[in-house]
């Protein structure tokens, strides 16, 4: 049966660097969810990395070699590995802080025995990979005073910890810093952070973050995009973290559920793993932990006050005694041994006296024979001897005839190496003389980068000046508060590398600006330029003063009622009443052939058709400047050409036409709306810069 998932992990690591977590986390039933809070990017400036490495290749013998090159991550051996234009020198030993870095210099072949790689020993029982471990790994390999006098390159990303380089300066050696990569803070997709919102709103999850710069960021980028509650939930949630360190920095952040694993993706699993135990595995120990109280309970040979948990190891203890007692009276039952007295020694035999004087006797012959023996071997080894000595000084007057005729060589070869020494010194003086020179070079180029490190604070702030000037511009022109509060974001993070107090108060100042821009109130230009696109393109179609529709006269006589009817109910005389209903239809007839209308501009009734196409046009192009003038920020121009075009609809068309009111409408909509079109300016910030400039 295939096992639920048990939770979300969030691995924070740079991107493409967790493909191993992540098998083996998806192996033990996870779901991952990458989302980088670190991005490696490689430095602008590689010139002071490449010098360092051409120095590797230096001869073993020369006095400025480095004694060793530290890598601190496994990004710094990538970098650096990739601008090297030989295999790394087996001679040149190699510290680099955990399994990984160690990984790393494996891809690049770099491996023990033939090359000297230090490193934390993972063997020990608490294993830790970090910049201590590695100080202590160094100490060991090299002693305690091993590196003093030396040089020691680190190769690390773009800042870091100063601890292992303070530790190495203080042992004496001459620590040199090389940056090969710098660390970026990354902007997660939308999707990612759906997901997240996602996860905060309650679903099971923990975050694996792997390095501190990774805690502030992720600090960061939650007051960006998430609410104060999902923040809350946030710190909530449960942390893995390979070091103490790292958790003391998400503890200062204000998380409380910290796990700390120890190095390594496997201690890693087995830290989540602890926090989400397997749902198959929590029913597979309550079955078990059911079955065994099942059995101590119906078990017939179990006493009634036995522990079950205890039972089994009492009763197997108890047999084995049992079995091992049965045995031993088994053996003694088998084997009997009767109590019998052992044998005394026999007697020594008696011998007399005349017995022990022939055998004297005897005795003394074998001893004489054994001392002409002992002197004839001497005489033959002596004689042995003496030949092997005459031999040796043969082979040892042969051997110094040979010596001689070897030192006669070596001095015919020595005075030829004389020559070539003195041959040898001239070139080493013509040498040295070029070595001066470029040491002469090195330190005026060297000059030159101190006056332009010098500088580095003047350019910035020009640059700034100009990202302002331009900014302050488009915001005047086209009232784009997005875009200028894009660069007043863009200049503050370039003065960030950058310290002193002019700085500072620039800062402040573009800061002030953004509050300002964020705080502006926003106008629909949008939609006011729709609403004059629709005046204009309903002006055609208005009617003129002179040209309003008048209906054709029409009967409205009504039909004659019965006038005998009406002198019967009234008592008129019937021809009364015939008179009057012929006297109101003529009335009737001749109110349906006049219309009578009111115009108080006389100008609008004496304009001719052609002169009212004309007019139709002139309040076009009013409203057609009006819109320009709108989307340019020029309000005075924009009240004018409004105005313009509202006086020229009420005098020359018709005032009581749906259409003219509904045009109207839209110009007086348009003109209202125009009284917020002011934007804010940058002038605090542009002052601050110019303050710096002049020094103030």
């Amino acid at each position: 049966m295939a096992s639920e998932r048990r939770a979300t992990v969030v691995v924070t690591r740079p991107g493409g660097q967790s493909s191993a977590l992540l098998a083996l986390l998806t192996s033990a039933g996870f779901e991952t969810l990458e989302f980088p809070l670190i991005d490696i990017a490689p430095i602008a400036d590689d010139a002071p990395l490449r010098a360092a490495l051409d120095e590797l290749y230096l001869p073993p013998d020369a006095s400025g070699r480095y004694a060793l090159v530290v890598f601190v991550s496994p990004n710094a051996i990538d970098h650096a590995f990739g601008r090297l234009g030989a295999p790394w020198p087996a001679d040149l030993p190699v510290a680099v802080v955990g399994p990984g870095s160690v990984a790393a210099l494996a891809r690049q072949g770099v491996t023990a025995p033939s090359h000297r790689v230090i490193s934390p020993s993972a063997e020990d029982a608490d294993p830790r990979f970090d910049s201590e471990a590695l100080y202590t790994a160094i100490e060991a390999h090299f002693g305690t005073n091993g590196l003093e006098g030396k040089r020691v390159l680190i190769v690390r990303g773009d800042g870091g910890r100063e601890w292992l380089a303070e530790r190495l300066a203080e042992a004496g050696a001459k620590v040199e810093k090389a940056s090969a990569y710098r660390r970026v803070l990354p902007e997660p997709s939308m999707q990612k952070w759906e997901r997240i919102h996602e996860l905060l709103a309650g679903q099971p999850h923990a975050w694996l973050l792997t390095s501190s710069e990774g805690v502030r960021n992720l600090a960061e980028l939650a007051h960006e995009h998430l609410t104060a509650d999902e923040i809350a939930r946030l710190k909530r949630a449960p942390l893995v973290c390979p070091h103490p360190r790292i958790a003391e920095a998400a503890r200062g952040a204000g998380f409380d559920r910290i796990t700390v694993s120890g190095a390594g993706d496997e201690r890693i699993a087995h830290s989540l793993e602890a926090l989400f135990p397997a749902v198959e595995t929590q029913r597979e120990a309550e079955a078990h932990a059911r079955a065994s109280a099942s059995s101590s309970v119906h078990s017939p040979s179990a006493p009634a006050h036995a522990n079950p948990a205890t039972a089994p190891a009492h009763s197997t203890a108890y047999e084995t005694a049992q079995s091992r007692m049965t045995d031993s009276n088994d053996s003694k039952k088998a084997s009997p041994q009767p109590n019998v007295t052992p044998p005394l020694p026999p007697n020594t035999p008696f011998t007399p006296f005349e017995q022990q004087k022939h055998r004297g006797g005897a005795g003394i012959v074998l001893l004489w024979l054994v001392v002409v023996i002992l002197a004839v071997a001497a005489g033959a080894g002596a004689f042995v001897l003496n030949r092997k000595f005459d031999r040796a000084d043969t082979q040892l007057s042969q051997r110094l005839a040979q010596a001689d005729e070897q030192n006669a060589d070596l001095r015919a070869k020595a005075d030829q190496a004389a020559s070539a020494t003195t041959t040898l010194n001239t070139q080493i003086i013509q040498l040295q003389g070029k070595l001066a020179d470029a040491e002469a070079h090195s330190q005026a180029l060297q000059q030159q980068y101190q006056d332009l490190a010098s500088n580095r604070d003047d350019w910035t702030v020009a640059e700034v000046e100009q990202i302002l000037s331009s900014a302050s511009q488009q915001l005047q022109l086209t009232g784009n508060v997005q875009l200028a509060l894009f660069a007043l974001q863009s200049a503050d993070e370039r003065l960030a590398s950058t310290t002193g107090p002019q700085v500072v108060a620039i800062r402040k100042a573009i800061a002030a600006d953004i509050d300002k821009l964020k705080s502006a109130p926003t106008t629909d230009l949008t939609g006011l330029a729709i609403k004059l696109d629709t005046a204009i393109d309903q002006i055609g179609q208005l009617p003129l003063s002179g040209e309003a529709p008048i209906e054709r006269a029409r009967a409205q006589a009504a039909e004659p009622a019965d006038s005998a009817s009406i002198a019967a109910a009234t008592g008129e005389p019937r021809w009364k009443v015939l008179w009057r209903q012929i006297t109101g239809g003529i009335g009737q007839q001749l109110s349906s052939l006049v219309s009578v209308r009111r115009i108080d501009n006389a100008d609008a009734m004496l304009t001719s058709p052609d002169q009212g196409y004309f007019v139709r046009e002139n309040v076009k192009l009013r409203l057609l400047s009006a819109r320009l003038s709108l989307l340019s920020r020029s309000e005075p121009t924009l009240k004018s050409d409004l105005r313009a075009a509202d006086a020229a609809l009420a005098r020359y068309f018709d005032a009581s036409s749906k259409k003219v009111q509904a045009v109207r409408d839209l110009v007086k909509q348009v003109d209202q709306a125009s009284l917020a079109v002011a934007v804010p300016n940058l002038n605090a910030s542009l002052a601050a810069v110019h303050q710096f400039k002049r020094g103030g």
